[in-house]
């Protein structure tokens, strides 16, 4: 039996708390609300605990509703709603209302804080852009309000942000509890504030106008062209690497548009935090793919991959031999342990609720450690599982390079195909390929056959494909 202090303990949404019942119920647990006498076992008390429910998630929105609207007028009041300050302001309560029940709040300028961000208003009014900007900022020292270093993302959220003149916003995302960072407020709470603005005006709206006409103007692209991000890692900080673009200008006067890939912490924090490492996206392709073409066609590669394999599977047998000892011999043990406990209850030295329940507990523990016996036997009885044949290997690699090399098959589906059998990359300071980690798993096989038209590797059935590699799979590394 589960026992809560009132059924809105439980949820205070009726969708949720019939869930959380009906779970409880299938799997033979009762529910009680302490001071609320209904039973979930009968529909009168089903219907009374629903009705119950209700009026809980009533109550919750209620609430909800009149905490928005006290916020809402806070804000229209020119008050701070609460919650963490902003960059660049501290948080108070307004003096003469500290043992007040209704608190009224204003924000203070921090004017450490403060300085960083005057100092990102005139750099982007001065022409400079976000990445110029974070570089900046960064490597003068300036910290965010929790102490780590800036990214892009935090600059566009300050240059937008009205509360730095003086203005305090809110309701600028509606139904957060349900959709979170989407359905954005066209319309959002924007009012004079009570509190001392860090930027002035005439700054603030010429650093708006730059913004809007940027807008509609991205400068990155991302599709199947660019298969290596993610898995290819920074050399100095292990980041993931990320697209980078830059234009250069031909001798004809054209344009032209060169990408790399580039650390991932260089391209969000600046050089303060890293430096960009980066590759030409061509040259990179170009080494994975001749690199995986080669470990295609290797004997000596393929070999490794099914020794690994051979030796992985070994290790499991053995644990399974030394596990089917250990288990025989809790099981005798156990036994030993029902019996005296049968004899216990003949001679009368316990209840039959006491043998009914050590022997339940016994039971249990017996049933579990019989089929932890029978899946390690179930292991060792599977010749296939003592080694794996060297063509089954040898052909899912091959199909791999067939399937990476196909036309028929989309550049979304070869990255994905690259990140499935690739667990990562690196590059070396000289800025060339180094190593490269080929993961073959069972989810791996099942790809490549079902992109293969779904035909058998070497005549074996699916079901032990996933056998020899297991979810874990194979690991190697291979330098270049």
């Amino acid at each position: 039996m589960l026992i809560s202090w009132k059924i809105n303990r439980i949820s205070r949404k009726l969708g949720d708390a019939i869930k959380i019942i009906e779970i409880l119920e299938k799997n033979g647990i009762t529910y009680r609300s302490y001071p609320e006498p209904f039973e979930t076992t009968t529909p009168a008390g089903r219907m009374q605990f629903q009705m119950m429910a209700l009026v809980g998630e009533f109550e919750r929105n209620t609430i909800a509703e009149n905490v928005k609207m006290g916020m809402c007028a806070k804000a229209r009041n020119g008050e701070w709603y609460g919650g963490i300050a902003p960059l660049g302001y501290d948080w108070e309560v307004m003096e003469g209302y500290e043992n007040a029940v209704r608190k009224k709040s204003k924000l203070v300028i921090n004017e450490k804080e403060a300085e960083v961000v005057r100092t990102i208003y005139n750099e982007y009014a001065s022409g400079k852009g976000y990445k110029a900007i974070v570089n900046k900022i960064n490597k003068q020292g300036y910290r965010s309000k929790f102490g780590n270093a800036f990214g892009v993302a935090q600059l566009r959220s300050i240059l937008t942000n009205p509360v730095y003149i003086g203005k305090v916003r809110y309701n600028v995302r509606r139904d957060w509890s349900d959709k979170r960072r989407g359905n954005i407020n066209p319309t959002p709470i924007i009012c004079d504030g009570i509190h001392e603005p860090i930027i002035d005006l005439d700054l603030y709206e010429r650093v708006q106008f730059m913004i809007e006409q940027k807008n509609g103007k991205p400068n990155r692209v991302y599709d199947g062209e660019y298969p290596l991000t993610g898995i290819l890692k920074c050399p100095e900080c292990g980041a993931g690497m990320v697209i980078s673009g830059t234009t250069n200008r031909l001798k004809d006067g054209t344009k032209k548009r060169i990408f790399y890939y580039a650390c991932g912490a260089w391209k969000n924090k600046g050089t303060a935090v890293c430096r960009s490492n980066s590759i030409k996206v061509e040259k990179a392709n170009a080494v994975v793919y001749r690199e995986l073409e080669k470990v295609f066609s290797n004997e000596n590669i393929i070999r490794r991959v099914v020794d690994k394999a051979n030796e992985q599977n070994n290790k499991k047998i053995k644990v399974a031999e030394k596990g089917i000892e250990k288990y025989t011999s809790d099981l005798s043990v156990l036994e030993s342990r029902r019996e005296k406990v049968f004899e216990a209850y003949e001679d009368n030295i316990i209840t039959s609720e006491e043998f009914l329940s050590r022997k339940k507990a016994l039971d249990t523990e017996l049933e579990t450690i019989r089929k932890d016996k029978e899946e390690a036997l179930l292991l060792l009885a599977e010749e296939h599982r003592k080694e794996i044949p060297y063509d089954f290997v040898r052909e899912v690699m091959q199909n791999f390079g067939e399937v990476l090399h196909s036309d028929k098959i989309s550049k979304e589906l070869k990255k994905q195909l690259l990140h499935m059998i690739i667990s990562e990359i690196t590059i070396d300071k000289r800025r060339e390929i180094d190593t490269i980690k080929v993961h073959l798993t069972s989810q791996l096989v099942k790809f490549v056959q079902e992109q293969n038209g779904g035909t058998l590797i070497s005549g074996v059935p699916l079901f032990l494909c996933y056998d020899y590699l297991g979810v874990e799979g194979v690991e190697l590394e291979f330098a270049i």
